[in-house]
């Protein structure tokens, strides 16, 4: 199963049928997704999502709301009267107590909701019919400073997250504990690994230029041999010449500490661009 059945499937499981309040807008959550449509005097609610479905069912029976339920293929509906809806609308129109927020919220979600595998990418979006639905859910998490974007593909309007820390607080509003745990260590993980392959990056591309420095240093002190000029050189250019010729792979740092009289990176840096000065005069 993917990432997101599980989500649905830890919410769809939870058990707080008793207060009727919190189902009541769990229930208005699932009605203002674009997965209902108003036809006439009656509401229909489609997936083909078993939990939705299943949640859906259990809510409207413990409310004692009279609903028909098909199967269309693989798809599930709950034809409702749209006289019941309208009165959990007109309820809730002004909500402010924040387990009513959350749980219309979460109706939300596991109406027409989806969460991509973490391990492959972040990314939340719900499906809405109609622009002013999908505003009243997006305010209502930004209560939680959960910042969904919304984005317009007619007919539908898609709310959507793809910040981790967004969705890590995302799921946690709405109840899915354990999804959040495991996303969190998918996170963590990722970042971990994303910060070693950073500093690996970052190393290499140091011993590429040490490396790419250290050609071009050598080139400069086999020109001076070859001219018969390499004993010219003062006796502090040719002993770092020679421990550049005899360690082609090492660093100022390491070449400095090698030294007699050791010296700074600095310093070795500037006894070899004094020797790259003497190869460029012979090069004239």
């Amino acid at each position: 199963m993917s990432f997101s059945y599980d989500v649905k499937e830890e919410l769809s499981s939870l058990k707080n049928f008793k207060n009727k309040e919190l189902l009541e807008a769990e229930f208005l959550g699932y009605i203002l997704t674009g997965n209902a449509t108003l036809d006439g005097e009656k509401v229909y609610y489609i997936t083909e999502n078993e939990y939705n479905i299943e949640r859906l069912f259990k809510i409207l029976f413990n409310l004692e709301i009279d609903y028909e339920p098909e199967i269309k293929g693989k798809f599930f509906e709950a034809i409702i009267d749209s006289k019941v809806v309208s009165d959990r609308f007109l309820k809730f129109a002004n909500v402010s107590d924040d387990e009513i927020k959350k749980n219309i919220i979460k109706g939300a979600f596991l109406g027409a909701g989806s969460i991509s595998d973490p391990e492959k990418n972040y990314h939340v979006e719900i499906n809405f019919g109609n622009e002013k639905n999908a505003e009243f859910i997006l305010n209502l998490c930004k209560t939680y400073q959960i910042e969904f974007k919304i984005l317009e593909v007619k007919p539908k309007y898609i709310l959507y997250l793809k910040e981790g820390e967004q969705i890590s607080k995302f799921l946690a509003c709405i109840g899915a504990n354990n999804a959040v745990l495991k996303f969190e260590d998918i996170r963590v993980y990722k970042e971990m690994k994303n910060n070693v392959n950073r500093i690996v990056n970052m190393e290499t591309a140091n011993l590429n230029k040490t490396i790419d420095a250290a050609i071009l240093q050598i080139e400069d002190i086999q020109l001076i041999q070859s001219k018969n000029k390499f004993d010219d050189l003062p006796e502090e250019l040719k002993e770092v010449a020679i421990l550049r010729l005899e360690n082609p792979e090492a660093s100022l740092k390491e070449i400095g500490e090698m030294l007699s009289t050791p010296l700074s990176k600095s310093g070795v840096n500037h006894r070899l661009k004094k020797i790259q000065e003497y190869a460029e005069e012979l090069k004239k």
